[in-house]
Parts: structure tokens; C-alpha cells; sequence
């Protein structure tokens, strides 16, 4: 029977989202599309990032925050969604903690929307369609800022 060490590693690097201390970086992923979140899911745990909650709108994002906080590392926040937008939501999370580490995710042609949260606090953004390297990229950026 072949065990693991027979099998060389096809990734051989150092998940992307691992802490210097190699605890995963914590996540809450905000979006009302069952689909992207999921998708999101899958990029951020491939990568080693763990996702601890889920959120589906920006007034159930912001309650989630406040509940996990300090316990977080970082959040995906959708722009638009029902009940509170997620423009509205970043500044609701802004204002309970200025460091939050809050990613936007935007359609193409959002960009007045994108400028305002960059301007409001956050750290940076995803274009849709998700691209697996670029969510890594600017989540990496966010995070290492």
C-alpha cells in the first residue's frame, strides 16, 4: 500500500492564507449571491483561509461582524444587495472598528461605488467574474497593508 510520501506534492509553496504564525486568517464572507459566496468559499479554503461565517445581506454582514469581532481577519463584502448595500455596510463596520480589514466586491461599472468604499475604509477590491489568483491578490494586498 503507497502511503502520502510515495506521492510527491503538486504544491509544494505554503498555503496563501496562513498568519506568520501559521493559523489561518479568519473570514467572513458577505453576499447575497448563494453562488459567489460559494465560489469565494472555495478560494479562500483552497488557499488556507478559514471562513467562519456567512452573511446575505449588509445588515446580517454587519451583525455577523459585531458578533465575531475581534475573531476576524478579514471580510468579502459584496456592493450591492437588499436591505443594507454594502457601501452601507462597510461604514457601519467602520465606524465599530476602523481597522477592519474589509474587501469589496464589485460588478463591472460599479466604480463610483468602488471609489466611495476605498475612500470610506476599505482596503481594497475583487471585480466579478471572480479569477482565483486575482481574489488571492488583492486579499493578500488588504491583508499585508
Amino acid at each position: 500500500m503507497k502511503s502520502k510520501g510515495d506521492f510527491p506534492s503538486l504544491n509544494e509553496k505554503e498555503p496563501e492564507g496562513l498568519k506568520p504564525d501559521g493559523s489561518p486568517y479568519r473570514v467572513l464572507i458577505v453576499d447575497d449571491s448563494l453562488f459567489i459566496a460559494k465560489q469565494l468559499g472555495q478560494i479562500l479554503t483552497s488557499a488556507g483561509f478559514h471562513v467562519v461565517a456567512t452573511a446575505a445581506d449588509g445588515r446580517e454582514g454587519v451583525e455577523r461582524y459585531k458578533e465575531l469581532y475581534p475573531n476576524l481577519d478579514l471580510v468579502t463584502m459584496d456592493i450591492t444587495m437588499p436591505k443594507l448595500d454594502g457601501v452601507g455596510a462597510l461604514r457601519e463596520i467602520v465606524e465599530f472598528d476602523n481597522n477592519a480589514c474589509v474587501v469589496m466586491i464589485s460588478a463591472l461599472g460599479k466604480n463610483d461605488l468602488v471609489k466611495e468604499s476605498l475612500m470610506i475604509g476599505a482596503r481594497n477590491y475583487i471585480v466579478k467574474p471572480l479569477d482565483r489568483s486575482k481574489v488571492l491578490e488583492r486579499v493578500l494586498m488588504a491583508l499585508n497593508r
